[in-house]
């Protein structure tokens, strides 16, 4: 694995781009053809207050390291004002997302895919 060291911010910013890959290709399997609709299901999978909701399941599975890198995230401190969720669920999205941030850029896809997949059981 390639052990590279960004800030958490970039983590979660990448983060963001992998999960929405990942929850697209998701929805595109399931037979949907109408874009409209596939577009609104990924919104409402991809909104802070989902991506909180969804860390549940992970707690139990993340190693110490990227608790760790969650946690950072989590608190980092930033301009940005939550627009359609609590500043405590952004934040905690924010962890999610720098979680699969981090994994993708270190060259770890498999166990990104793994976590998303505990995350995401249900599509």
């Amino acid at each position: 694995m390639n052990k590279q060291n960004y800030s958490v911010s970039v983590y979660a910013y990448v983060g963001d781009a992998v999960l929405e890959v990942y929850i697209r290709e998701r929805l595109a399997a399931s037979g949907i053809s109408d874009t409209g609709r596939l577009s609104a299901m990924a919104q409402t999978l991809v909104c802070a207050e989902a991506q909180s909701d969804r860390l549940e399941a992970l707690f139990p599975l993340l190693t110490e390291e990227e608790n760790g890198i969650y946690l950072s995230a989590r608190n980092h401190k930033t301009k940005t004002t939550p627009k359609h969720s609590t500043p405590a669920q952004y934040h905690r999205a924010t962890g999610f997302e720098a979680i699969f941030g981090f994994l993708y850029l270190s060259g770890d896809a498999e166990r990104a895919k793994s976590l998303f997949s505990a995350a995401y059981p249900d599509i």
